[in-house]
């Protein structure tokens, strides 16, 4: 069977939900379910200004189904300290990647108070942790297991806390906010869709608050249109995976 023909997979995320971004996160809430995704999980940045009926909308969110999951605290430095993360915020993360100037000590205690913040709010407890930028920083998995969340995702895939199962995943963004990025991200976007196919493992669908009004929104819906089965994070830990 060619690649073509295989079935497609695919766990749908939306970014970089604050304060400032929930009317575009609605509507994009809104265009997933209009093409059947569930579950949806959504990348909630807890040290923000949140309202109390801010709160109080999320909350509705996580009733309904929708998975929440934690996203760094401010979503935001004011400094890169290493030569790594300027290298990093200069190609990748701009200034939006929080964990890769901190040790090992501070990120731990980042995912701890993000990972608070919900329980102190009367979430249920989010499953996953979800880095800005996908950028772990230098935190070791033994750590990562002392901590509370049950998953932790980074570029490359997803560590279940404790099980010592790491699940490499592709990977699509539609952040293509110039030409530059436009035209690389269209490239790898298709080439991890067909990756996707060979492994029979998931596509990460991955959607921020302003990507349906930028270059790459026809190739969300496109690849949204493709996928025959949507899953959850946990769903990859239930049954073995097919080998990279």
């Amino acid at each position: 069977m060619t690649s073509s023909n295989r079935q497609l997979g695919a766990i749908v995320s939306v970014h970089d939900v604050m304060p400032d971004t929930l009317a575009d996160i609605k509507v994009i809430l809104q265009k997933l379910r209009t093409f059947g995704v569930s579950p949806v999980t959504i990348l909630v940045v807890p040290g923000k200004n949140w309202s109390a009926e801010q709160i109080d909308w999320l909350k509705k969110q996580q009733r309904q189904g929708v998975v929440i999951a934690g996203h760094g605290w401010q979503h935001h430095v004011t400094m890169r300290a290493t030569f790594y993360h300027k290298l990093h915020g200069l190609f990748l993360s701009r200034m939006v990647a929080e964990h890769l100037s901190l040790n090992e000590k501070q990120i731990g205690g980042l995912i701890n108070r993000c990972y608070g913040w919900f329980i102190d709010q009367g979430f249920e407890a989010p499953p996953i942790y979800v880095p800005p930028a996908w950028a772990m920083g230098p935190i070791q998995n033994k750590t990562l297991d002392t901590l509370p969340f049950r998953m932790y995702e980074n570029f490359s895939g997803v560590y279940q806390a404790g099980g010592n199962k790491i699940v490499k995943l592709p990977l699509a963004g539609y952040e293509a906010d110039n030409l530059l990025r436009t035209s690389v991200l269209a490239g790898w976007n298709r080439f991890n869709e067909e990756r996707a196919k060979q492994t029979g493992r998931p596509l990460r669908i991955t959607i921020h608050p302003q990507d349906l009004s930028l270059g790459l929104a026809d190739q969300i819906d496109a690849q949204l249109g493709r996928v025959d089965r949507f899953l959850g994070y946990h769903h990859l830990f239930e049954a073995p995976q097919q080998a990279a």
